[in-house]
């Protein structure tokens, strides 16, 4: 009974013991982050950005009239001439349809943030699997899913999905998925597996294995969490592409959504609003869903850079 008592309290000051080792690295890891010169900067685009699509329902709330401010559907029989410029009860002005284009704004910026950190969270997530699974067994399984990546990276992704969306609905969900897969077993792959050849020679490793640990033990307790800095890292610079991929299908039509930051742009350039003299006047049309999109991608590039002082050693040197 008292072995038992002990070998309890031992394993509580082990859990304690890590906990407290955790915590200490994040600190330091948090630490190095804003000492960073851009992280910080990303990192508050995307708080904003979060609050901004966050605030949409109290927008909605506030004006008392979805029939008017509804993104999709809505129309303001009061504005004479559609597209308006921004006026008091429209802040960004409305679309050629009568739409506010703020409430536009605030309900497509939400949902790209969603479909950006659905896909590159699944993507990266599924590709640190990858790579772990590949480089611990090594041989005809590392060739088949290196070989698999390779093909994945032979063709666009831009005409991929166009092709994709010529034969099947393509909506954000769907477009989400689509793009983790391709992540997952892409060049990130690839990435997370040299990363995980590092860790599989470490003494830790070995120790695990002699011990009587199982291959899964092994790659989801100890190789998968050292590999894991690198995904998250991997992962911001995956929300930019998703959020840009969405972007460019949508404004090319190749979308299945009501609305989004890229048909937003798509409505300007359908009746003209993007060429010749319509393009200055008419600026509210096309330049807060540009904004929007630039903006949001500098942010997770940003944060991507910061990380990149955390988990990279030479960096952290300098």
């Amino acid at each position: 009974m008292t072995n038992s008592a002990s070998l309890h309290s031992d394993k509580i000051a082990i859990r304690r013991e890590r906990l407290r080792l955790f915590a200490r690295s994040m600190r330091n890891n948090w630490r190095l982050f804003l000492e960073s010169k851009i992280g910080p900067i990303g990192l508050g685009i995307i708080i904003f950005f979060a609050l901004f699509s966050l605030s949409y329902p109290v927008y909605m709330v506030y004006r008392n009239n979805p029939s008017v401010y509804d993104p999709v559907m809505g129309y303001d029989p009061a504005v004479t001439s559609n597209p308006h410029a921004p006026m008091w009860s429209h802040p960004l002005g409305t679309d050629v349809q009568g739409r506010d284009i703020l409430s536009q704004l605030m309900y497509s910026t939400g949902h790209d943030l969603l479909l950006g950190l659905i896909a590159a969270g699944a993507g990266v997530l599924l590709a640190t699997l990858v790579g772990s699974i590949a480089a611990f067994y090594g041989g005809w399984v590392d060739a088949f899913f290196m070989r698999l990546a390779d093909l994945v990276l032979l063709f666009p992704l831009l005409a991929t999905l166009v092709a994709l969306s010529a034969v099947m609905k393509v909506g954000l969900l769907m477009l989400a998925l689509i793009l983790a897969v391709l992540t997952g077993f892409g060049g990130t792959a690839i990435i997370l597996k040299s990363q995980a050849l590092q860790v599989k020679v470490k003494p830790f490793v070995e120790a695990a294995r002699v011990s009587g640990g199982s291959n899964f033990h092994i790659i989801w307790s100890h190789i998968v969490p050292n590999v894991l800095p690198l995904s998250f890292l991997y992962m911001m610079f995956s929300v930019t592409g998703a959020i840009f991929t969405e972007a460019a299908l949508a404004f090319l039509g190749f979308l299945n959504v009501n609305m989004s930051l890229g048909m937003i742009i798509q409505y300007a350039n359908s009746y003209g609003y993007l060429i010749g003299s319509r393009l200055v006047p008419y600026w509210y049309m096309w330049l807060p869903p540009g904004l929007v999109i630039s903006l949001l991608c500098a942010g997770f590039y940003f944060v991507g850079r910061g990380l990149d002082e955390v988990v990279n050693p030479r960096l952290r040197e300098r």
